[in-house]
């Protein structure tokens, strides 16, 4: 097992020339969220936030669409990084409780997959967040989750 190293601070790296957007890069290369997902990005729009995914070949599925399990993955990130963005709170080290998620329609692995995330509540120890995964008109997922903050 490799020595524990501190995950980098996820979101707060501005995207030259991208209209707002943060990278949101936690944990290592070969950790969960980058070996996995890949490079993520993150930008508050007004009481929510955009957290975007860029797919790629091997998140898709025989049916060369995006698979269930990166969609699901990507949820599960996509509520942290949400809250973060939304509260402007660093939440990285906390544990998903609770992920509902119900799929809507395929993904295009051509086009980018954006999780728009709403703070529905926060509490001493836990957020409830819910949203909406998205590529441009077409819904594809909707989900809600609840984590408990890092200690």
């Amino acid at each position: 097992m490799a020595d524990p190293v501190p995950a980098p601070a996820g979101g707060r790296d501005a995207v030259r020339d991208a209209d707002g957007w943060k990278e949101w890069l936690v944990g290592q290369p070969d950790e969960f969220n980058q070996a996995v997902l890949g490079p993520m990005h993150a930008r508050r729009e007004g009481e929510r936030a955009r957290v975007r995914l860029h797919p790629q070949t091997r998140h898709l599925n025989v049916n060369r669409v995006i698979h269930g399990g990166i969609i699901l993955g990507f949820a599960d990130v996509a509520i942290f990084a949400g809250a973060s963005t939304v509260l402007d709170k660093n939440f990285i080290g906390g544990a998903t409780v609770e992920l509902n998620t119900q799929f809507v329609g395929p993904g295009d692995g051509n086009e980018p997959l954006d999780a728009v995330v709403e703070v529905v509540r926060e509490t001493g120890r836990m957020v409830f967040a819910r949203g909406l995964m998205v590529q441009d008109d077409a819904t594809i997922a909707s989900f809600s989750g609840i984590f408990r903050k890092p200690s």
